[in-house]
């Protein structure tokens, strides 16, 4: 099975996960819109207490905050309302540094055109600001990022052809990146425009609505929990053959689990029931616990191994293990092309994901709101990104659980291989 997995998949998939435009797209979301999504999502927590829990001190917060939620909701509209302008400059931004050219006139060329997009071809001095806050977020996700690419790429386009301002020697580098980048703002974004024009003139609908709706059937489909298995599935089993799953995986589904986030956020906000459960903390932070697959309770293990290799391998890997920081383990133990540990390294997330999926679909866990940095660890992160759902940091741990139990008879199996290898070694050693 290993050898058909390095013969049929590792180079097809090694080449997506070095795709510029994949890389560009994660890039955008990992660099540039977790930051503004983490800050909004803060003051969502606070204008929105887990009333559930019948606590004096959260009626007390919830009445506190009653009166003002509307100006405590405001740093959330416009973080999370700004979501998709953030990685349309994002994309812009990445794919341009990787052709060498002028990153930040890209991220602004980019930024430009997909807000055009998002506004009605009309008089614009009608159109509320407050209407078209959803298509400048996760709603217009998709758009942005196809805005981000293509406009980079006739940038670049325009350049290698030879249509800017070239100004002579001597002239400052600010006054010429602003000359080169001229005339390919002045094709492009009247392009865009007209594009946005045509458009609305004929379906009535902005760009933004429009690639959502043809998007939509998707974003549903990824929500599913097969498509849930299939992804976990694909990211350990590229694991195990040495290929960064959860990169490769993530780059392309970003937009379908900020999408999701972002319904959820929005669903919280307004009081609504949210339905998204497939989201980047569904992997990171209930699945991936002490790493890709689930590997934290496989490190507790080696401390107390009676092999000297994992005893010293658990060692080094225990501190970044508490992190989700596992590639000690995955390559030193290793789990890549380990026959034998590769088995629970791949059917202890599936179960996971299987009972984690059951536990959001019927509300049994509050919806994930947030997404906290994959670094966060156990117990904090599943309380953090469920908005401070103490059950869902239970469950992390559960979850950790789980995954021990399956590790363990696969891991003695190995350990006795292990110690008997090196006892041979030690008498022979000793013999010579």
């Amino acid at each position: 099975m290993i050898e058909w997995l390095e013969n049929h998949l590792m180079e097809p998939l090694g080449k997506i996960a070095q795709n510029r435009y994949l890389q560009a797209i994660r890039d955008a979301f990992v660099i540039f819109a977790l930051p503004v999504i983490i800050t909004g999502a803060i003051f969502l927590i606070i204008a929105n207490p887990p009333t559930s829990l019948d606590w004096g001190i959260i009626n007390a917060w919830e009445d506190a905050v009653t009166p003002i939620q509307a100006q405590l909701l405001f740093p959330f509209n416009l973080t999370f309302g700004l979501m998709a302008l953030t990685v349309a400059f994002g994309v812009g931004y990445s794919l341009a540094i990787r052709y060498d050219m002028d990153a930040v006139m890209a991220g602004i060329l980019s930024m430009l055109a997909f807000f055009m997009t998002a506004f009605p071809v009309t008089d614009i001095t009608q159109v509320p600001f407050g209407e078209i806050l959803n298509y400048l977020g996760g709603q217009g996700l998709f758009i942005a990022i196809i805005l981000g690419i293509l406009t980079t790429e006739a940038m670049r386009f325009l350049i290698n052809k030879g249509v800017t301002f070239e100004m002579p020697a001597g002239v400052p580098p600010y006054v010429m990146r602003t000359f080169r980048a001229l005339i390919p703002f002045m094709i492009i974004l009247p392009l865009v425009w007209a594009i946005a024009w045509i458009v609305w003139a004929n379906f009535e609908v902005t760009l933004p609505q429009l690639v959502l709706d043809l998007f939509s059937p998707l974003v549903s489909a990824s929500n599913s929990y097969w498509a849930a298995l299939g992804m976990i599935l694909l990211m350990l089993i590229l694991w195990s053959i040495g290929i960064h799953g959860m990169n490769v995986v993530s780059s392309v589904a970003y937009p379908f689990w900020m999408t999701q986030l972002a319904e959820n956020a929005d669903a919280v906000k307004a009081g609504t029931e949210a339905t998204g459960i497939v989201t980047e903390p569904f992997f990171h932070m209930f699945t991936h616990i002490g790493g890709s697959g689930a590997t934290l309770g496989l490190v507790i293990f080696m401390l107390f191994s009676a092999s000297v290799q994992l005893k010293q391998v658990g060692k080094t890997a225990i501190i970044p293990s508490l992190f989700n920081i596992n590639e000690p383990v995955i390559f030193g133990l290793p789990i890549v092309l380990n026959p034998i540990l590769i088995i629970p390294f791949v059917l202890g997330p599936a179960v996971i994901v299987t009972i984690n999926y059951i536990l959001f679909a019927t509300g049994i866990l509050p919806p994930v709101v947030i997404q906290p940095p994959f670094t966060v660890p156990i117990f904090f992160g599943g309380f953090i990104a469920t908005g401070g759902s103490w059950l869902a940091g239970l469950v992390q741990i559960m979850n950790g659980v789980i995954a021990t139990i399956i590790y363990y008879p696969f891991f003695k199996k190995y350990e006795k291989q292990l110690v008997q290898q090196e006892q041979e070694e030690a008498a022979e050693t000793s013999v010579n």
